[in-house]
C-alpha cells in the first residue's frame, strides 16, 4: 500500500481553492440581492458547515475540521473577497461563539455544543457589547444573580452578529461589581431559554447580509451547569478570545482589500480613455501600486499573527498590530477602488461600491482602531 503525503502549501492550496469555489458558486450570483434586501441567508451557513468551514478550528473529536489558523485566514480571506459580510458572519461564528466554547468549556459542554456548530447545524453569537458599554466592556449593566442551581439573567447586548437567527450565544454578563474585571461569568445560553429574546435587525450601512441585532434576557434563567470555565472569569476569557478574533477581522480585511484591488485593476485594465487602458495612466497605476503593497503587508501581518497562535505564542501585540493595519487598509483601498472605477463606483451596477460600504466595519468591530493602538502602546512599553 503506497501512502502519499500531502504537504502544508499543498494542503493550503487545496483548502484555498475550495473556498474560492465555494464563494463563486454559491455566494456571488446572490451577493447583491442579499445585500439589497438584507438577507441573512441561513441555508447557506448550514452548507458552510457540510464543507468544514463552520468549525475550522475545531478538532475532529469534537466534529470540527482540526485545521489552523493559516487555513483559516485562507478561509475567511477567499470568502470575503466576494461578500465582507459572509466573511464576517463566517468569521463572528467561528472565531467568537465556538471558539470560546472550545477553549473554556468542559468536556461535557464541548461534547454537547461543538459538533452542532462545527457542522453548521447550529449557528452561534457572541455578546459582550452592550448599549452603554462597547469599548469600555467593564463597564458592563447586563447582570447574573446566583438563585439556587441557576443565576438569573437581566440586561440586555448590542451588536451581536447572529442575535436573530443563533441556536445558541455565549454571553458575558456582570455577577460581581461594575468594573471588576473578575467580577463576569460567561455563560452558554440556548435558543427558546425564557426570558431570552432578540431585538429588530439593524439597518446598517454595509455588511447588510451579516445580521446583527440585540440580545434581551428578562429574568433568564440559566443553569449553573452552562457557565463556561469559572464564576468570575469571563471579562478575561473575552480578551483572550479577542486576541484570536482579531486575526479574523484582520483576514476579514485582507479579503475585502483583495477584492476591492482586484475589481479596480480589472476595470482600470479594461476601461479607456484618451484611446488608452486607464492603467497606462501614472495617476492610476500609482494608486493601484500602493493599494497592492499595503494589501501585501496586511497578509504578512495576518499570517504572523496566524502563525503565532497556531504556535501556542502570545498575539495580543501581533493580532492587534495585524487588525488595526488591515482594518484601515481596507478601508483606504476600497476607497482609492471607487475612485478608480469613476462615476460607475458610484453605482451598485459594479462591485466598488459594496467593498467601500463592507471595509468601514473593519475598523470598529471587536475593538475600534483607537482600542488596537491602546493595546499595542501598552505591549510594546512592556519591553
Amino acid at each position: 500500500m503506497t501512502v502519499f503525503a500531502i504537504d502544508a502549501d499543498e494542503q493550503l492550496e487545496m483548502i484555498r481553492q475550495s473556498a474560492k469555489d465555494f464563494a463563486e458558486n454559491y455566494i456571488k450570483p446572490y451577493v447583491m440581492e442579499w445585500d439589497e434586501a438584507q438577507k441573512f441567508p441561513v441555508d447557506l451557513f448550514h452548507k458552510m458547515g457540510e464543507y468544514g468551514f463552520m468549525g475550522v478550528l475545531v478538532p475532529e473529536g469534537y466534529g470540527g475540521s482540526g485545521l489552523g489558523y493559516q487555513e483559516y485566514i485562507t478561509i475567511i480571506d477567499e470568502i470575503s473577497q466576494v461578500c465582507g459580510a459572509i466573511g464576517l458572519s463566517l468569521a463572528a461564528h467561528n472565531s467568537l461563539c465556538t471558539n470560546h466554547i472550545l477553549t473554556f468549556a468542559n468536556e461535557e459542554q464541548k461534547h454537547k455544543y461543538l459538533p452542532k456548530l462545527a457542522s453548521g447545524e447550529w449557528i452561534g453569537a457572541w455578546g459582550l457589547t452592550e448599549t452603554g458599554t462597547g469599548s469600555d466592556a467593564g463597564g458592563m449593566t447586563t447582570t447574573a444573580v446566583e438563585d439556587g442551581e441557576f443565576f438569573v439573567l437581566n440586561g440586555s447586548k448590542n451588536f451581536i452578529t447572529h442575535a436573530i437567527s443563533s441556536d445558541v450565544a455565549v454571553v458575558i454578563a456582570r455577577t460581581g461589581e461594575k468594573g471588576d474585571s473578575h467580577g463576569m461569568t460567561a455563560f452558554v445560553i440556548e435558543k427558546g431559554t425564557p426570558g431570552f429574546t432578540a431585538g429588530k435587525k439593524e439597518n446598517k450601512l454595509g455588511m447588510r447580509a451579516s445580521e446583527t441585532a440585540c440580545l434581551f434576557f428578562d429574568n433568564c434563567r440559566v443553569p449553573k451547569a452552562n457557565v463556561l470555565g469559572n464564576v468570575g472569569e469571563g471579562f478575561v476569557q473575552s480578551l483572550k478570545i479577542l486576541d484570536g478574533g482579531r486575526i479574523s477581522i484582520a483576514a476579514l480585511s485582507l479579503g475585502i482589500a483583495k477584492g476591492a484591488l482586484n475589481a479596480a485593476l480589472k476595470y482600470a485594465q479594461q476601461r479607456e480613455q484618451f484611446g488608452k487602458a486607464i492603467i497606462n495612466f501614472q495617476g492610476i497605476s500609482f494608486k493601484l501600486a500602493d493599494m497592492a503593497t499595503k494589501v501585501e503587508a496586511s497578509e504578512l501581518l495576518t499570517r504572523k499573527a496566524g502563525f503565532l497562535k497556531d504556535n501556542g505564542q502570545k498575539v495580543t501585540k501581533a493580532s492587534a498590530m495585524a487588525k488595526l493595519y488591515a482594518s484601515e487598509t481596507a478601508v483606504e483601498v476600497a476607497n482609492e477602488g471607487v475612485q478608480v472605477h469613476g462615476g460607475y463606483g458610484y453605482t451598485k451596477d459594479f462591485p466598488a461600491e459594496k467593498y467601500y460600504r463592507d471595509a468601514k466595519l473593519c475598523t470598529i468591530g471587536e475593538g475600534t482602531s483607537e482600542i488596537q493602538k491602546l493595546v499595542i502602546s501598552r505591549e510594546i512599553a512592556r519591553k
